[in-house]
């Protein structure tokens, strides 16, 4: 688990890095663009990493000293205080927040990477620092995607953190995946990623859940990894979606799929 800690850390340093040096050059009229996220322009995009950020160091700091979980009030406050800055004022304080996260993050010693555990403001058990900063390591990246689809369609997300997240991606399925969106139908799909390769089967009925392949699936997926986990996310608008993508087999479509994942 230290290892795969360290890369995960590693990885989220990466993001970090990378967005940080688009940030310092946007104008003001690239923080008003279109993001990746339908309801916000990039600078709100910043601002919910800035106020996740600030969210993020307060819950690792507590579990570290020792003083508890975060109250809603704490919550609530960093929100409004973000919400209402300006669209440059939110570039300039994501650099600022999302910096502090990151290098506590890398100040963690072995043993407190190994046994701390971190209570979260939502109703879980608490998580292992590991799985924390892969919580993190997902909400950056894809709205780093975010970010850069605004200025390049063809945007992807990076080769390094793919391959940390793929096998994570279960874990989200409960509430990203919505059976609705088959229209109260019900559905097996096998699923086929490269970039790494994986196969497994998804299974669309009362939840949305990972399982083995099945045998005879309603549909096939083939698709490069990096989409799996944007689809899983909502962010598979088909001027988004590479050629490699393909679902054959009749019994659910490529938009069916992106109705059951519609994003959050």
């Amino acid at each position: 688990m230290t290892d795969l800690t360290d890369q995960t850390i590693k990885a989220l340093r990466s993001e970090f890095d990378e967005l940080a040096g688009l940030v310092r050059g946007f104008s003001e009229e690239d923080l008003a663009r279109q993001s990746g996220a339908a309801e916000w322009d990039v600078s709100q995009v910043l601002s919910h990493l800035g106020s996740g950020a600030e969210i993020n160091l307060a819950a690792l700091e507590g579990a570290v000293q020792g003083s508890g979980a975060l109250g809603r009030e704490f919550i609530q406050g960093v929100w409004g205080r973000w919400d209402a800055m300006s669209r440059v004022e939110r570039a300039e304080g994501f650099v600022g927040a999302n910096e502090a996260l990151v290098r506590r993050f890398e100040e963690l010693d072995p043993q407190t990477r190994g046994d701390v555990r971190v209570q979260l403001w939502f109703p879980s058990e608490p998580v292992d620092v590991g799985s924390f900063g892969a919580m993190r390591l997902s909400e950056v990246a894809h709205h780093t995607w975010d970010v850069k689809v605004a200025l390049d369609p063809g945007a992807t997300l990076n080769p390094e953190t793919v391959e940390l997240l793929v096998d994570r991606v279960g874990s989200v399925l409960g509430f990203a995946g919505k059976p609705a969106g088959l229209g109260g139908g019900q559905a097996t799909v096998a699923v086929h990623i490269t970039s790494p390769e994986r196969s497994f089967g998804l299974d669309i009925r009362e939840a949305v859940a990972i399982v083995d392949v099945p045998d005879a699936p309603d549909a096939v997926l083939t698709a490069p990894a990096e989409w799996w986990l944007r689809l899983v996310v909502g962010r598979h608008a088909p001027e988004h979606t590479p050629a490699g993508v393909e679902v054959t087999g009749g019994g659910v479509t490529l938009d069916d799929l992106r109705k059951v994942f519609p994003g959050y």
